[in-house]
């Protein structure tokens, strides 16, 4: 009897300074690869309802590094493309490949970043909006803003950084020069705490 299931069972696998959470919607009767739906920084919460539209396929979603479920163990605060890209491998590894990858956001990155290393891995990539802004006409000022994001994160928390997030992707066209000098947007028009959370 072959099982169809929409309901992820959650698996833990140690890498080499954390504990990556990853979950697996299992179909055991497709002959199609697993398909794998990630995204950095977030994390397999937010690919559930993306996830119930294929339960014809096996379908793995994961907590990256320093995310959600995904806890160092190292006490690093930063990540690296490439851990998240070998941490990648590894669930690949253990669900078995290759897979179909969906892949976006800073998950886009992390996946470049796995199929550069491990090829075969991947039967088919999909980098969905990679926030490579070293390959922008404007790439000057959208690091300086990236960069002030970071800083605001780091020195004020996630409310005020997330609004700057917010803002910053919600721009249309190429960042302008002075965008880093401008008022910083109110952490409470995003529904988001104004004072350090950290």
């Amino acid at each position: 009897m072959t099982t169809t299931s929409t309901q992820p069972t959650t698996y833990t696998l140690d890498a080499a300074g954390a504990t990556l959470t990853y979950d697996v919607r299992r179909n055991e009767a497709t002959t199609e690869p697993p398909l794998f739906l990630i995204g950095s920084p977030m994390g397999a919460a937010g690919f559930g309802s993306l996830a119930s539209h294929f339960p014809d396929r096996t379908v793995i979603t994961y907590d990256p590094r320093g995310s959600e479920r995904s806890h160092r163990t190292d006490g690093t605060t930063q990540n690296r493309v490439e851990e998240h890209g070998d941490d990648l491998h590894r669930i690949i590894q253990q669900v078995g490949g290759p897979v179909d990858l969906f892949a976006s956001s800073g998950g886009a990155v992390n996946a470049l970043e796995l199929v550069a290393k491990h090829p075969k891995a991947v039967r088919t990539l999909v980098a969905h909006e990679p926030p490579l802004v070293t390959v922008l006409p404007d790439r000057e000022a959208a690091l300086a803003a990236t960069r002030d994001l970071y800083e605001t994160y780091m020195r004020s928390g996630t409310g005020p950084g997330m609004a700057k997030f917010m803002a910053l992707t919600s721009h249309r066209g190429e960042i302008p020069a002075d965008w880093v000098d401008r008022p910083a947007p109110d952490p409470a028009a995003f529904g988001l705490p104004t004072e350090d959370d950290g």
